[in-house]
């Protein structure tokens, strides 16, 4: 398989740690985002929404993380839940991540790090913030009294909502805020095939 993509991007981090955790064979195509890469025709006629990440294996063609999430759990057999009602459950977390966390998560650390200050909207950003806190308090306590998101396993929801939470640049994210987040976060850390997404994926601003 390939996976367009860029080291800068959760949603593409999701997508490439989702590959490492179910021992699947992949290479990572890096595209220039920051330089209008994702945006020029040529790409488009990989992807017509012109982003990452993008996955072809073989004839097959995916945008968007959380379906391309859903066809590597149900591809590979892992990560995808035990039963009908955790793969629903599963879907709902997608979902959810995909609206309030990590949509946020990725704008507001966008703003904060990769504009230049003078075209910053900086009003934005205490609203953005606001909305996080928010999605970290619904996830914090959920993660309160489970070691994973659906189930007793690790799935793709756990991959979809960590997408943004391992990225060093700053945006108003301090895991030691939120206990069972950090736990959460050191657990999958821990599982075999996780790496960082400097590590899994070409940077647009190397170190």
């Amino acid at each position: 398989m390939k996976l367009y993509c860029f080291g800068e991007s959760g949603n593409a981090y999701k997508c490439a740690l989702a590959l490492e955790m179910t021992g699947t064979r992949w290479e990572p195509v890096f595209v220039d985002f920051f330089k209008g890469e994702a945006r020029s025709p040529e790409f488009r006629k990989i992807n017509e929404m012109g982003e990452v990440p993008v996955l072809v294996d073989g004839d097959v063609t995916l945008t968007q993380s959380g379906v391309i999430l859903d066809y590597l759990a149900d591809k590979t057999g892992r990560l995808g839940g035990r039963t009908e009602a955790d793969r629903r459950e599963i879907l709902r977390w997608l979902f959810w991540d995909n609206h309030k966390l990590s949509t946020a998560a990725g704008t507001c650390r966008f703003l904060m790090n990769f504009l230049p200050p003078d075209k910053r909207p900086e009003a934005v950003i205490p609203f953005l913030q606001g909305r996080l806190k928010a999605a970290y308090t619904i996830l914090n306590d959920h993660l309160a009294a489970r070691d994973w998101i659906v189930g007793d396993s690790v799935s793709i929801a756990d991959l979809s909502c960590c997408g943004y939470l391992y990225y060093p640049e700053p945006y108003g994210f301090t895991r030691a805020d939120w206990p069972h987040i950090d736990s959460w976060l050191d657990r999958i850390a821990a599982l075999p095939g996780w790496k960082h997404p400097y590590d899994l994926m070409q940077r647009a601003f190397p170190a």
